[in-house]
């Protein structure tokens, strides 16, 4: 049908006596045209299936609603939520992307059982070519639940007792060195004042402290300009159109190729230097915790495994925690007041006495401060680094009735339900939740004070945190439900296994610089930036002030 179509609109067009060029310029805006028409008229007048989710309505075949989505992907969950209720579907560059919302839509993605949904088949072709094969995505899930249960070894409290002390001495070290803070460097003037770029700073204090603490003494030595080529280089390859379309042959592709047999090289040389050196070292690093785990049928790791486990750390770890930072950093930029607030915290439990300090302790930094902890927390609230994760479905998918009903019909349609079918993919994203202004009490303000005691928020998420069963997937108890309003880490098997060591990380670095400056927005707040996997700040500039 549609070829006669065409055939009968062309024949329309005074055509037959113009040059072949402007028969081609006319072919190519009105096939364009024609598609846009069909599209449309297809969403209009064809019958819908009730079993499935509605469908976002979008002009463009294959494109769908990509440029809304892509460019504020929360307005796009609210205004459709408005329109469809919890659950929808939207094409996205041919793909069809079925979006659960809610605390019930995050704990049928989180929850899905393995036959129906599977993270590997969504991530895989984005991951592996940075991470390395053999880890992660590359694997079947019941191995990559025990190279999780490997990490966590290494994420020991006793490691953690050491990792405060590395982080401040890299924070130290960096403001001392780095020429964005040379104005609180010898010789000072009392009081000096600096405009920096706290995301840079972020970036740079991030990969610093993490290579100091999880990565090893030999990834910080040489964590000079052609290791930070090579992870630039690596980093090149997490671009949302090797989501959608992996392995183009691209000019950041071929780099990140490059780089990460590079970098492969590169720890594997680490860890056979360190099988020959053998005996006993006191590493408290991640590569000396990998080196020593067996999987349970009895086979050591291998250290091509340990090698693309150490990248995969670093580079999902570095995007997270650099992006959180930043938004914390600049948070507190624009309420000075509760800076002070910190720094009084820190004087009330760090304080010696005469006026400075004593050092940082992991056992203090963790039960002492519980402002520094809300003030992460309510920043993970407002930025969670991933505004959406998704899952392909493998088989068909229930929608539970209490979920599917749109939002205005759900006591008049008890009965609605959809069933989401094989190759779609579903997508959860938790942060709609974390600024649902139906759960939150003025949920796009910054008020770390929520989370305290008496808070307007704090016993509510931790009561629902608290309903969920705790289920071991392989790599230690975990909390298996997803009914919480605050998920910044995910939930269930593939909840973010480096939660504590954020929080010991962000909450060091922050309290290194409320001890050393005070600081204000440099302009306006900055909007958030969605074009990357993680969401960034477009600006990041603030006016730090020396304490001294």
């Amino acid at each position: 049908m549609a070829p006669s179509i065409i055939g009968s609109l062309l024949e329309t067009l005074p055509l037959r006596d113009q040059s072949p060029a402007v028969q081609a310029v006319a072919i190519a805006v009105v096939l364009p045209v024609l598609a846009i028409l069909v599209n449309v008229a297809s969403q209009l007048l064809l019958p819908k299936d009730p079993s499935l989710p509605p469908v976002v309505f979008h002009y463009v075949p294959i494109i769908g609603s990509a440029v809304s989505y892509g460019m504020d992907p929360y307005r796009f969950f609210f205004e459709n939520r408005q329109r469809y209720g919890d659950v929808f579907t939207f094409v996205l560059l041919g793909r069809k992307i079925t979006v659960a919302l809610g605390a019930k839509g995050s704990n049928l993605i989180f929850n899905g059982k393995l036959s129906q949904v599977c993270a590997e088949d969504a991530y895989t072709h984005l991951t592996t070519p940075v991470f390395g094969k053999e880890v992660v995505y590359d694997v079947p899930n019941h191995v990559f639940m025990e190279q999780k249960k490997f990490v966590k070894v290494g994420l020991s409290t006793d490691n953690f007792k050491v990792y405060v002390g590395q982080i401040t001495d890299e924070v130290s070290n960096f403001i001392a060195i780095d020429p964005a803070f040379r104005a609180f460097q010898e010789p000072r003037e009392p009081n000096a004042s600096s405009s920096v770029d706290i995301f840079k700073a972020m970036c740079e204090i991030t990969i610093l402290t993490a290579s100091r603490t999880l990565q090893g003494r030999e990834v910080r030595a040489n964590l000079d300009k052609s290791f930070a080529q090579l992870y630039h280089d690596l980093d090149s390859g997490f671009t949302p159109i090797n989501f959608v379309i992996p392995n183009l042959p691209l000019p950041n592709n071929f780099k990140r190729d490059r780089a990460q047999k590079q970098m492969s090289d590169f720890y594997r040389g680490i860890i056979e230097k360190r099988r020959k050196e053998g005996g006993e070292h006191d590493e408290h690093d991640m590569i000396a915790a990998l080196m020593e785990q067996t999987y349970k049928n009895g086979r050591s790791i291998s250290d091509i495994e340990i090698a693309h486990m150490m990248i995969a750390l670093l580079m999902a770890g570095q995007h997270t925690s650099s992006a959180t930072g930043s938004w914390a950093m600049l948070r507190l930029a624009s309420k000075p007041a509760i800076i002070q607030a910190l720094y009084e915290e820190q004087q009330k439990v760090y304080g010696d006495g005469q006026g400075g300090f004593r050092p940082m302790d992991y056992e203090t930094q963790k039960t002492q401060v519980p402002l520094l902890d809300a003030v992460v927390r309510e920043t993970l609230r407002l930025h969670p680094p991933i505004h959406s994760i998704m899952r392909k479905v493998l088989s068909p998918l229930p929608v539970p009735q209490a979920l599917a009903a749109p939002v205005a019909d759900r006591k008049a349609n008890d009965s609605a339900s959809y069933v989401i079918p094989s190759g779609h993919y579903v997508m959860a994203a938790p942060g709609v939740s974390q600024v649902d202004p139906q759960i939150w009490k003025d949920p796009s303000e910054f008020d770390p004070y929520r989370w305290l005691k008496g808070g307007d928020n704090a016993s509510a998420t931790e009561e629902a945190e608290g309903e969920n069963d705790k289920v071991d997937y392989g790599w230690g108890m975990v909390s298996s439900g997803a009914n919480s309003p605050y998920l910044p880490f995910g939930a269930g098997r593939h909840r973010c296994i480096g939660e504590q060591f954020a929080y010991l990380q962000l909450g060091t670095i922050i309290s290194n610089f409320v001890r050393r400056f005070d600081w204000k927005l440099d302009g306006s707040f900055p909007e958030p930036d969605y074009t990357s996997m993680v969401v960034l700040p477009k600006a990041s500039s603030i006016r730090l002030t020396s304490r001294e």
